[in-house]
């Protein structure tokens, strides 16, 4: 299976800190936010990643070059200036990412949701039918109202059993099928969001609630107090 690292924002909750630095390469814990991505995927067997970039994206690539530090296959999907949008752009990189399902992560988040398990979440009949599975979690206080509606393993559509306590976050980490992407033309910037409800109105979209660790490192604040918790781990 290939992963793609979704790396083409602008970042502007971040700045002034990515008006010279692409938010991917901002440290945190010692490295560059993107490497504790590219760390989790070599250890969990993947070896041929997709990054796409816009704001700075030449930094990214000095700075990543081929993967071969993390023993990984990197190849890069540039984008125009301002971006495709989330799903323009893995729009745009679908020849680098083929014809089977492949792994999807923001590269603005810090999460150790399990990226092994995205290597068979396709492989039985149930989810033959399926476009997307969507690893959720708890909503944050800056984003209270959650995003989707999940029950057991599956996605409702919207408007349906909308109660708070089976309603969560995006978390920025999803697999897909490149069917789910068809309608949209290479280079045109185009949202997530709508496709993957009207995949889950079509009951295409399965699910799950990851308990453990996520942040989504969108302003400094954030930034500054993961680096802190991560520092005071590593000195334990």
């Amino acid at each position: 299976m290939k992963a793609m690292i979704l790396a083409a924002g602008r970042g502007e909750r971040m700045r002034p800190l990515t008006d010279t630095c692409p938010k991917p390469l901002l440290h945190v814990g010692g490295q560059p936010l993107i490497a504790w991505h590219l760390q989790r995927l070599a250890m969990a067997g993947f070896r041929d990643i997709v990054i796409n970039h816009a704001h700075l994206g030449t930094q990214i690539e000095a700075a990543l070059g081929d993967g071969a530090a993390w023993g990984l296959k990197i190849r890069y999907s540039p984008e125009p200036a301002g971006a495709l949008e989330t799903a323009g752009g893995i729009a745009n990189a679908l020849p680098l990412l083929g014809d089977a399902p492949f792994l999807v992560i923001n590269g603005d988040i810090f999460c150790d949701w399990n990226v092994a398990r995205a290597q068979g979440l396709f492989a039985n009949n149930l989810a033959e039918n399926d476009l997307a599975h969507l690893v959720l979690v708890d909503n944050p206080a800056h984003h209270p109202q959650g995003d989707f509606v999940l029950t057991g393993s599956r996605i409702l559509p919207d408007g349906t059993d909308h109660r708070a306590d089976n309603r969560f976050t995006f978390s920025g980490i999803g697999v897909y099928r490149p069917a789910l992407f068809s309608t949209i033309p290479r280079g045109q910037p185009a949202k997530l969001a709508p496709l993957l409800r009207a995949a889950a109105a079509a009951h295409r979209v399965s699910g799950e609630r990851h308990p453990g660790r996520w942040t989504d490192v969108g302003t400094p604040q954030r930034l500054a107090e993961l680096d802190a918790q991560l520092n005071e781990h590593s000195d334990t």
